[in-house]
């Protein structure tokens, strides 16, 4: 895996545990790697709900910085319907949770 995760054009209720694995797997594989800030890319996601944007969140708890590298409209608006409006003013600063 590189440095970058593609989010799954589905992050959602449906596919919370694949995508909790997934991106579990790849932060600690970056975070053994010495990479401290991690990059995610939203540019794929065309379905989202609260329980994908709360797996990305949780990445922030577990103090793992992260930041947004690029973002679909439909993530665009979840993000600013649930609250999570701050990743995307910080495109390209660190985002460490919400």
């Amino acid at each position: 895996m590189g440095r970058r995760f593609e989010l799954t054009p589905e992050w959602n209720i449906y596919s919370a545990l694949e995508s909790r694995d997934a991106l579990l797997a790849w932060a600690s594989e970056q975070t053994a790697k010495g990479h401290d800030q991690l990059e995610i890319s939203a540019v794929n996601v065309s379905e989202i709900d609260g329980a994908g944007l709360q797996l990305l969140a949780a990445l922030g708890n577990q103090d793992i910085s992260w930041r947004l590298v690029d973002a679909s409209e439909a993530f665009i608006e979840a993000c600013k319907t649930l609250g999570f409006s701050a990743w995307l003013e910080a495109l390209d600063s660190p985002t460490s949770g919400a």
